[in-house]
């Protein structure tokens, strides 16, 4: 590892010099090592796709009717049924097309231009021709391109919590590091996609490309295969054991129409597919993307960015929420607390700039700071930024401040030292590290005057700097002197007088509290990581209602030293993970995901990702997030709020009640067709529906009013629900017996209008039980709304379902009524009398079901 070994080693490893390289020899890596850019992933042909959509065993059923309808000379019906096919064949494609390219989003994390060292000049090159061995200069405000091995630092600090998710900038040295560490402890190493914050520095490029820490994130989130939803997984249950019973029944009606009805062979097979295709929801698919289609477009407006349909639902059965700590659950923005001045504490508010034990400090904060506001334009430290607004927000009226604060000459901070010390009118302001700052003070700052600084005034600042720790707060110690020249050496940084301490944080989101108090009381389990410290994590984590008592906290060492086992153990009570590496992420969503809880995984930065793309659901913050963390992402939170999480759970779960429930209409409508075609081959009649028939009630009578049942208003009621479990059916018992009862009603009602009609023709008899059965379907679309009688949700609640029963009802007597549809649609002419027969056996399902639900609820 290139950190543990010295400048001169590496510049040995690399084969290069300070000077740089040659254009000839770059030109030469470049063929080697090839460009500093990431890998994409192969993808799959839009063709293949495509050809992917027919493996389902529904589609494969549907073809063979389709091929059986052709054989026995109905042109019409074949049509029919291919069109339905290549059209969901087509949405499912375009579909997949629409699913998201992690890798190509890499890309946008490298700036177009590095300032680079070949044939001994500095010269500006694209970041993609970097190579192995290049020497590059950076200064605050450039993003690193490609790893490196930093070989010049004065008072460098790059901030890299989009790699490591930590806050603070880290202060760059160029000393070489004898122990192992992790990537956010590499304090002699510049990161690739890292942001320079303060200073300016070299370093020899050791890795492009894929071989970055960006590049084997990249690699991570290439292994990383999509996972099916619980909604997915229940469908393909679903559907196999329905392919499975519709072969059965099938195979029943067949035998019995060649042994007892003697039917030819193509009769009773054309017969056998018209009860396929009665059996098959061929809209399912298509409805219940319309119905995700909407439900993303309404959290569009609710600030969330769903991009995989299918995750919509899955927020429904979310169980546990790994949470990153900056910018998701916190500010990303350090922030003053308290003020430790004149030996007692003091709220930000309490600070006078005319009072002169404040007006020092002020000065320290912004006299002794490399951070720069210039408008909306901050560059710098985020806790130097913070400081110069706690300065900005005590000085606006204040001019004499202004005149008086003049940076004159600098002493760098560096680590050896931990202080930085500034010239100004002949005095001299000090900041670090409180126990180093207290070491080179001889007296204390006690209003207005210098006293001598006893063991006691010591002892009293060392405890409220422990106690600051202890509240994961950031401290910084202030000090100064008066000077005789404001040329200042190290030897001016003793004798000091201590002025104060400031403590300062990353704030927890307002909001933050209240939607962890809320996911709690939806079964939901809220989990921290973060790449900060333990004591930090802890402290937030306490604030905002995660960690609680007999809670545990753990960083990534003790991580790495448990055993699979062991983690399984106490992975419910850890609460606060911290010092975690990428790895470690997709360790511990991994766990969660063996024990069956589906998880979701929030995050902003680069070292998210994997995790992200692991997770069941990965969440990105839509303001903060970098690219990376958007495009592996299943949902981007456009406002960077945590509660608009719970937002989006409340929605997932009314989706996936209403998609059940439009799948519970289609169902039983379906039911209802099969047992009409199984009572009159028993009874051995002319089949009640041709295949043309069925179709039209699947795809047309029956889709419109499942779409509408789809946009039934939420309840917000369901976050007092526990999540339900992924391998839930969708279709259990008291569904299943629901879905008979509610069929054989409809069924029962249309063969009494079939029965009827065979007065007349078999002709006649089958129009008129096409026609009962379709309207009975449309007017049980308002059954199929609620668990609840119309008479408590309300009739006008659903618009949607009143125009897709008018839309329905116009287009079946448009078939029924207009001559040139009877051939196509082989429909008989009916009378009147015939007519209001059909709409009272259509209408005596809904009187019946209605009434149940009354009489039950």
């Amino acid at each position: 590892m290139y950190y543990q070994k010295s400048i001169e080693q590496t510049l040995n490893d690399c084969q290069t010099t300070k000077s740089g390289l040659s254009t000839q020899e770059a030109l030469s890596r470049q063929e080697k090592y090839g460009k500093n850019e990431l890998a994409e992933k192969k993808k799959e042909s839009p063709f293949l796709i495509f050809l992917k959509q027919f493996q389902d065993l529904l589609v494969i059923i549907l073809i063979i009717a389709a091929i059986i309808s052709g054989l026995s000379g109905q042109l019409e019906s074949t049509l029919v049924i291919v069109v339905v096919i290549v059209i969901n064949a087509i949405l499912g494609t375009v579909q997949t097309l629409k699913a998201e390219k992690s890798l190509e989003s890499l890309k946008k994390l490298s700036i177009p231009k590095v300032k680079v060292l070949r044939d001994g000049q500095l010269c500006e090159l694209n970041s993609n021709e970097l190579t192995i061995g290049d020497i590059v200069q950076i200064e605050a405000g450039d993003v690193v391109s490609g790893d490196g091995r930093i070989i010049e630092s004065a008072s460098l600090q790059i901030n890299e919590s989009a790699l490591t998710g930590e806050v603070d900038s880290v202060d760059k040295i160029t000393d070489t590091i004898e122990q192992e560490v992790i990537v956010g402890d590499q304090k002699n190493m510049a990161f690739s996609g890292s942001l320079v914050t303060n200073g300016t520095g070299r370093y020899i490029v050791t890795s492009i490309g894929m071989n970055t820490e960006i590049g084997k994130i990249a690699s991570m989130l290439n292994e990383a295969k999509d996972r099916k939803t619980p909604l997915q997984k229940s469908l393909d249950d679903f559907s196999g054991k329905l392919s499975v019973a519709i072969m059965i029944i099938c195979a029943i009606v067949l035998a019995l129409n060649i042994f007892l009805a003697h039917e030819s062979l193509l009769d009773a097979l054309m017969i056998a597919v018209a009860l396929a295709v009665a059996a098959i929801p061929e809209a399912l698919s298509s409805i219940v993307t319309i119905v995700l289609s909407m439900s993303t477009q309404k959290m569009v407006k609710e600030n969330a960015i769903i991009k995989n349909l299918n995750s919509v639902e899955s927020l429904g059965c979310v169980s546990v929420i790994c949470s990153d700590k900056t910018g998701t659950l916190t500010q990303n923005k350090m922030t003053p607390q308290t003020i430790y001045l004149n030996n007692k504490l003091l709220e930000i508010d309490d600070l006078d700039s005319h009072h002169h034990d404040h007006n020092v400090l002020l000065k320290a904060c912004l006299l002794c700071n490399n951070a720069v506001i210039n408008g909306d334009q901050r560059i710098g430290d985020p806790t130097e930024l913070a400081l110069i607004d706690l300065v900005h927000l005590h000085t606006q009226n204040d001019p004499e401040f202004e005149n008086t604060a003049i940076r004159q000459n600098e002493l760098p901070f560096d680590s050896d030292r931990k202080l930085m010390s500034v010239s100004s009118l002949n005095h001299l302001y000090t900041k670090g590290a409180p126990d180093v700052i207290l070491q080179r003070c001889t007296s204390i700052l006690i209003n207005g005057q210098k006293e001598t600084l006893t063991e006691r005034y010591k002892n009293e600042i060392l405890q409220q700097n422990q106690n600051y720790a202890n509240e994961g707060l950031r401290v910084l110690g202030f000090a100064y002197k008066d000077l005789d020249s404001n040329d200042i050496q190290l030897d001016d940084e003793n004798n000091l007088t201590f002025v104060g301490l400031v403590s300062l944080m990353d704030p927890p989101r307002l909001e933050s509290a209240d939607a962890v108090a809320k996911c709690k009381m939806a079964g939901i389990k809220p989990i921290m990581i973060t790449g900060d410290h333990v004591v930090t994590a802890r402290s937030i984590a306490k604030k905002i209602g995660i960690y609680e008592d007999g809670d545990l906290s753990i960083d990534g060492q003790q991580l790495n030293q448990m055993s699979d086992e062991e983690l399984d153990e106490k992975l419910t009570h850890i609460s606060v993970y911290a010092r975690v590496a990428p790895e470690h992420k997709i360790r511990i969503v991994k766990a969660w995901q063996k024990r069956g809880d589906i998880v979701a995984m929030t995050g902003d930065g680069v070292n998210d990702a994997p995790a992200l793309k692991q997770s069941d659901i990965g969440v990105a913050m839509g303001i903060t997030g970098t690219e990376v963390s958007k495009d592996a992402a299943n949902m981007i939170l456009t406002d960077d709020n945590f509660s608009t999480i719970v937002k989006a759970v409340i929605t997932g779960r009314n989706v996936y009640r209403n998609i059940k429930n439009s799948i519970n209409y289609l169902l039983s409508g379906n039911f209802a067709g099969i047992i009409c075609v199984f009572i009159a081959s028993l009874l051995l009649l002319p089949t009640p529906f041709f295949p043309v028939h069925l179709l039209f009630m699947n795809l047309i009578t029956d889709s419109l009013p499942a779409i509408a049942i789809g946009m039934e208003s939420g309840r917000n009621d369901v976050l007092k629900e526990k999540p339900r479990k992924a391998d839930d059916s969708i279709l259990n018992k008291s569904t299943f017996f629901q879905i008979s009862y509610e069929g054989i009603v409809i069924a029962i009602c249309t063969m009494c209008a079939y029965l009827t009609g065979l007065k007349g023709d078999p002709l006649t008899a089958s129009t008129m039980a096409f026609a009962t059965i379709c309207l009975a379907r449309l007017l049980h679309g308002f059954n199929c709304r609620s668990s609840q009688p119309l008479s408590k949700i309300g009739f006008f609640t659903n618009r949607s379902s009143i125009i897709a029963f008018i839309i329905g009802f116009a287009l079946l007597h448009f078939i029924l009524f207009v001559p040139a549809m009877h051939g196509l649609f082989m429909i008989h002419t009916i009378s009147i009398n015939q007519l209001l027969v059909i709409y009272g056996f259509a209408l005596l399902p809904t009187i019946i079901i209605q009434a149940k639900k009354m009489l039950t609820k």
